[in-house]
């Protein structure tokens, strides 16, 4: 079952126009949830990579990443749901799980599919919803997993920024 069809969200897709880096979100989260996010992602076998600076380390526990001391270096989780998609987990803060996506990487129906995918996966998992926000647009959700269609649905109506 497809979640949402390319032609009705391919304006939001468009690095040209949109930005090539949305912001992906959990909001509402807590240690716990980043936790369960890790767990899904050995989970479902997800090729990963856990990297502090330019070091690449064993993942973490949840509690030990966002802990760290406040200057030290920003760590991210690369997570691939598939050999050509990737979503980059930036550990800003404890209670909100937040990625990147690159647009370029999600064109066409397969893509935008996988992505719907990866999506319903985190939401299912933490039962909260999953947002995408445009690239400077924060707060403004385009797309997103309900948890109550139990589906990626449109936030937004289609725009030409």
């Amino acid at each position: 079952m497809v979640d949402v069809l390319w032609d009705d969200v391919k304006c939001f897709f468009d690095p040209d126009l949109m930005g090539s880096l949305p912001d992906v979100r959990v909001p509402n989260a807590s240690v716990e949830d980043w936790q369960v996010v890790l767990d899904l992602v050995v989970e479902k076998g997800w090729k990963c990579q856990y990297s502090e600076g330019g070091t690449v380390l064993p993942v973490p526990r949840a509690g030990a990443v966002l802990s760290r001391p406040a200057d030290a270096e920003c760590p991210d989780l690369r997570v691939w749901p598939t050999d050509d998609v990737l979503a980059i987990f930036r550990f800003l803060a404890d209670d909100e799980v937040d990625f990147d996506v690159d647009l370029r990487e999600l064109q066409g129906q397969d893509r935008l599919d996988v992505f719907c995918g990866f999506l319903g996966e985190i939401g299912r998992r933490l039962g909260k919803p999953v947002l995408m926000d445009l690239e400077g647009d924060y707060g403004h959700p385009v797309l997103g997993f309900d948890v109550e269609a139990d589906r990626v649905v449109l936030l937004a109506a289609p725009q030409v920024r």
